[in-house]
């Protein structure tokens, strides 16, 4: 026996009235109309999962160009120096997700060379150390980083820095700071402090906010110039940078109170922020196109319906139940709506996975280019496909498709056999 003849005879009509529509011209346009409202559920379930996955994709190549500058947590001293930062990485590295610590200390400045003054972050760090959690080291593009030794007062600065002070490696700028502490720098007739400084080396991040406004020096060299007499704090690299904010909380309750704990989540909320509200307005946008498609299964039920008055009369008049009549229309237009998200999510996930083929492909044939390197750093359109993502996508379409049949299948259940067969 069939596993169509083992199901209820409400769900056998219902897949009947599915697959039918080449009997009569009525049927057949009926019929298209049910095609088209697949075709329009499958496209905007595959452009909802294309669009996050391409989202999904720029947010872990922005992620992943700021942690090759950025550390996985960070430990601050309040009082500005940490003069047990050893004890403390020692505390830190006894957590089983951390992997590495580095001190550092960080300085405003501002860099001046042939009149030209930027504003920069000058970060203190040991080169060896700091390679350990930070991937600067192979991001160098010219000279070496391992050049950052005591004494030498060499400084690495970023290309779109070193591009806007016209410098290479081997020239010297000067570097501009307060004079002294905060309250000295305030003091009426304070002089602020210069200091010439040899570029050793030029870094390229990908990401314009380290390129444009971060250099490294010597940590013993930076606090020279910051006058403080310890590192400011320890950044750590952890084994999932996705567990730095489990981490960090479980960091800050075992740390004495004038430490405080940083996760990289945190050094830049805005942006992750307005990514995440991006993402949710996109699927609310992209979900009302679905929306559209599956609703447009109303106008083809309650057509349907009509055409289908005699055949509820005659289930009616032996024995059928309002509710199996209601059923059978439901069933009819949860399939059709299971059929659009199959094949959309289909869809949706060969386009996904096979983008970085697709999109040269097409500006090849167009000759277009949808991403200049000199604007966003990235030629390639990047795509993370999330399974996640596709579920609530496919589940919300079945969802959306299923709540369009239930008016018709309503309106299919108050059918009066009486009137319905008076004309047949």
């Amino acid at each position: 026996m069939s596993i169509t003849h083992q199901l209820p005879y409400e769900w056998q009509v219902g897949l009947r009235y599915t697959r039918a529509g080449k009997r009569s011209g009525r049927n057949s346009f009926i019929s298209f109309i049910s095609m088209a409202s697949v075709a329009g559920i499958a496209l905007g379930v595959a452009a909802l999962i294309v669009v996050l996955s391409v989202m999904n994709g720029f947010e872990k190549e922005v992620t992943a160009r700021m942690l090759s500058v950025l550390a996985h947590v960070e430990i601050f001293d309040a009082r500005g120096e940490m003069p047990g930062w050893r004890a403390t990485a020692q505390q830190a590295l006894r957590h089983p997700e951390v992997r590495a610590s580095a001190p550092f200390v960080d300085t405003q400045a501002m860099l001046i060379s042939d009149g030209v003054m930027k504003p920069v972050v000058v970060r203190g760090v040991i080169p060896a150390q700091e390679s350990t959690v930070s991937e600067v080291a192979t991001h160098m593009r010219e000279g070496r980083f391992d050049t950052l030794q005591p004494g030498s007062f060499n400084i690495v600065i970023g290309r779109a820095l070193a591009t806007a002070l016209d410098v290479g490696v081997g020239d010297r700028i000067t570097m501009l700071m307060a004079a002294g502490s905060p309250d000295q720098a305030a003091a009426p007739g304070a002089v602020p402090r210069t200091r010439p400084l040899t570029v050793s080396g030029i870094f390229e991040a990908g990401h314009f906010e380290f390129d444009s406004g971060l250099a490294f020096a010597s940590l013993a060299d930076t606090e020279q110039l910051a006058g403080v007499n310890a590192p400011g704090g320890l950044r750590l690299k952890l084994a999932d940078m996705e567990a730095a904010p489990r981490v960090a909380a479980t960091l800050q309750a075992s740390l004495p109170g004038e430490l405080y704990v940083r996760d990289w989540s945190k050094v830049n909320p805005v942006w992750f922020a307005a990514v995440q509200s991006q993402k949710r307005m996109m699927f609310i946008i992209l979900t009302m196109i679905v929306a559209v498609a599956a609703f447009n299964l109303v106008s083809t039920l309650v057509m349907s319906v009509r055409d289908k008055q005699a055949d509820i009369a005659i289930l009616r008049t032996i024995g059928a139940s309002p509710r199996s009549v209601m059923t059978i229309f439901m069933v009819q237009g949860t399939l059709v709506g299971l059929l659009g998200a199959a094949l959309g999510v289909g869809l949706g996930v060969l386009v996904a996975m096979n983008i970085h083929v697709i999109v040269p492909f097409i500006e090849e044939m167009f000759k277009v280019k949808f991403l200049s390197q000199e604007i966003y750093l990235i030629s390639e359109i990047p795509s993370q496909l999330r399974w996640d993502d596709v579920g609530w996508i496919g589940a919300v379409a079945v969802l959306l498709a299923f709540l369009a049949t239930l008016y018709p299948s309503w309106s299919a259940s108050r059918v009066k056999p009486a009137e319905a067969l008076r004309y047949e």
